[in-house]
């Protein structure tokens, strides 16, 4: 099984890294995937350019050989939408079974995304919860959950595509917002990043107020 987890990581933080590690060792992924996005059709662009955020990601995950970096998105024109994101990944992998992770404040967006009802003909999708998060989909979204929802994680093992599991994962309330905004003021956002990542933003001096307006 593979996991598959996109965003602008700009910049990565360990509010993404920990619950794909979660989720990665509760499956037991062979794989997570972390894409990049080019350009994201539902968020502001990001700040830092694309090499600056592939080589944050290449340092945090420097010691995870259980995850990969895919740059289909950036090497792709046009908004990085994730359907033809998982049309390209089928096109590749064939029928493994392959699970978007998604966190609960994207997953109740879900029904904005381009071509949503069909994302989960190409894939599984893991919604990423926190301990005590309210659930509450509803309209389109909470009848999507009723016809694809499975509680045992085993379930996603025996099929490639079409099941929606809720999972707990670790609580981090942490940004990228934070982190830039921490970052622009010249304050420290340590234990937000790892530090390899840090060490970059400094050298590159990334985030500061000037950069932002």
């Amino acid at each position: 099984m593979l996991g598959i987890l996109g965003g602008t990581f700009d910049p990565v933080h360990f509010g993404h890294l920990r619950p794909a590690l979660d989720i990665q060792q509760v499956l037991g992924l062979e794989e997570v995937r972390l894409i990049p996005c080019h350009i994201p059709p539902h968020r502001p662009q990001p700040v830092a350019d694309a090499p600056l955020r592939v080589a944050m990601l290449e340092a945090a995950i420097r010691n995870y050989p259980e995850f990969r970096i895919d740059r289909r998105e950036l090497e792709r024109d046009g908004p990085s939408w994730t359907f033809d994101t998982l049309m390209s990944l089928r096109a590749e992998l064939g029928t493994v079974s392959l699970s978007l992770l998604i966190g609960l404040d994207a997953f109740h967006d879900l029904p904005t995304w381009h071509r949503w009802h069909e994302l989960i003909n190409l894939c599984h999708m893991v919604v990423m919860t926190r301990p005590g998060s309210e659930i509450h989909p509803e309209g389109e979204l909470e009848d999507f959950v009723n016809r694809h929802r499975v509680m045992d994680p085993a379930e996603l093992e025996k099929h490639a595509v079409g099941r929606v599991l809720f999972q707990n994962v670790t609580q981090l309330e942490i940004s990228a917002t934070r982190i830039r905004t921490l970052l622009a003021h010249g304050e420290n956002a340590g234990f937000l990043v790892p530090e390899a990542v840090l060490e970059i933003i400094r050298r590159e001096h990334l985030y500061q107020a000037r950069t932002l307006q």
